[in-house]
């Protein structure tokens, strides 16, 4: 069971990225995946979630600009990043076993990929 982020990068304020998940091991269909990042020197924070039925939730600071989306027959989860921040600068990581509805929370048995960095910078 092995989650694989990718996509990250260097890119100017107000640029765009599109970070992928890909699962291997497993089908990601029937789980809801959670995109998570942390800043420089600061906490872990949820950022976007799916669920199996295609339910979303994103953090305010993200809404507008951010949009995860899911591709079952690719086994992968995408989050679309536009108009960046600098403030958006961290690592992101997806995660599998996570609670996502009206929130995104890490659950008790959380699954993480290996993060990308992503930094908004001129």
């Amino acid at each position: 069971v092995q989650l694989q982020a990718s996509g990250g990068g260097l890119v100017q304020p107000g640029g765009s990225l599109r970070l992928s998940c890909a699962a291997s091991g497993f089908t990601l269909d029937y789980y809801s995946i959670g995109w998570f990042r942390q800043p420089p020197e600061r906490e872990r924070e949820g950022v976007s979630c799916i669920t199996s039925n295609g339910s979303t939730f994103s953090a305010g600071s993200v809404k507008g600009r951010f949009t995860i989306s899911r591709d079952n027959a690719k086994n992968t989860v995408y989050l679309q990043m536009n108009n960046l921040k600098p403030e958006d600068t961290a690592v992101y990581y997806c995660a599998t076993d996570i609670l996502c509805g009206f929130g995104l929370k890490v659950g008790p048995s959380t699954n993480w990929g290996q993060g990308t960095q992503v930094t908004v910078s001129s």
